[in-house]
């Protein structure tokens, strides 16, 4: 049976930039150069990679939603770090859930279980 998901690609600009981003404010492991960073406590991955020919992609779409226990601490730490929410913690009925922007202008969603 499929457990989880081995990683998520997200093509970047600048990878330096980009670790940075990922590893600084929001505290991903930095264990590898091409780049895959992985969730503490989780096996899931972030790749920041762009494979030659898709530079188009970056800063597009990304549909990519990470999850939290705690969404307002989460929010705070995050928001102290200095990443740049689009939209708070916003309440419905199947969680709650806020937005932000990386260094490419890629929108993630962070949300409850």
């Amino acid at each position: 049976m499929i457990k989880a998901v081995k990683f998520v690609s997200i093509p970047v600009r600048d990878q330096d930039q980009a670790v940075s981003f990922y590893t600084e404010k929001l505290g991903f492991d930095n264990k590898q150069r091409w780049i895959e960073l992985r969730i503490p406590g989780s096996e899931t991955k972030v790749v920041l990679f762009t494979p030659p020919g898709h530079e188009d992609r970056i800063g597009s779409f990304c549909n990519v939603t990470f999850m939290t226990d705690d969404i307002d601490r989460t929010y705070q730490e995050l928001k102290d770090r200095g990443v740049v929410f689009t939209a708070p913690p916003t309440k419905q009925p199947w969680g709650q859930f806020a937005k932000f922007r990386d260094v490419d202008g890629y929108q993630f969603v962070l949300s409850t279980k």
